[in-house]
């Protein structure tokens, strides 16, 4: 399956090429030791703890699961994250394949320990997360198609919406988060939007703040230099 990257946005001018991210994130002092961020945030606890180690095993699975599982119910989520939590609305009567495929990663602990790795600070304002290789191109196993994608292209502050590639069914375990309001093109169907923020937001604006490791290819598409990481995702779900 072709790597699930949002290669696609970059049509304005930024940089395609493949992330790389390090193993292990946080930062170290002179001695080597791992080092706590401070991070400006309202949600938060005003500081990021050392980012985790990548997974050493990544899951796979069959076949995305039945969207029929989340029709009918109200579904939320919560990231926990390194630098804190970020809570979702997520739109099962939208988008409910996409919805179905992420609770399935969530409760199978799909993104333990993954790193949000790539960020973009020109143009397109986004924090990409959801593969625990950190690479960009992991896939859980499955590809699936756009739902709820706006006509306009416009992808609002606080939007949590599907990465992809140009294939139209290659969406996966990969999403992003739309940290200030920000155009998308249609062209190839655009992007899932499937959730919004409702806390946390501040969190992803504060890392957004500090910029993209001056290591990365391009200053404005790269891994975040504060180092943020999905510790687990819980999704709750009730009947409508």
């Amino acid at each position: 399956m072709p790597s699930p990257r949002l290669r696609t946005l970059f049509v304005v001018g930024l940089a395609t090429g493949a992330v790389g991210l390090s193993g292990c994130g946080g930062g170290a002092d002179a001695s080597g030791s791992a080092t706590t961020t401070s991070l400006a945030t309202g949600s938060g606890s005003g500081s990021c703890s050392p980012a985790p180690a990548l997974p050493t095993d990544v899951q796979t699975f069959d076949a995305a699961p039945d969207p029929a599982s989340v029709r009918g119910t109200t579904v939320t989520a919560t990231i926990t994250t390194n630098c804190g939590d970020i809570t979702l609305e997520l739109y099962a009567d939208r988008a409910p394949q996409t919805v179905a495929s992420f609770e399935q990663l969530a409760q199978a602990g799909y993104w333990d320990d993954s790193p949000c790795f790539r960020l973009t600070t020109a143009g397109i304002f986004v924090l990409q997360c959801g593969d625990p290789t950190g690479t960009g191109s992991g896939s859980p196993g499955y590809g699936f198609g756009i739902e709820n994608a706006p006509a306009d292209g416009r992808y609002p502050s606080g939007t949590l919406a599907m990465a992809r590639t140009q294939d139209p069914n290659s969406n996966g375990g990969q999403f992003f988060i739309v940290y200030d309001d920000t155009s998308l093109p249609t062209q190839g169907g655009g992007y899932s939007i499937f959730g919004k923020v409702t806390e946390g937001l501040d969190i992803v604006k504060a890392v957004a703040q500090q910029g993209v490791d001056p290591g990365s290819q391009n200053p404005q598409d790269g891994s975040p230099v504060q180092p943020i990481s999905i510790l687990k995702v819980v999704v709750t779900e009730q009947k409508a």
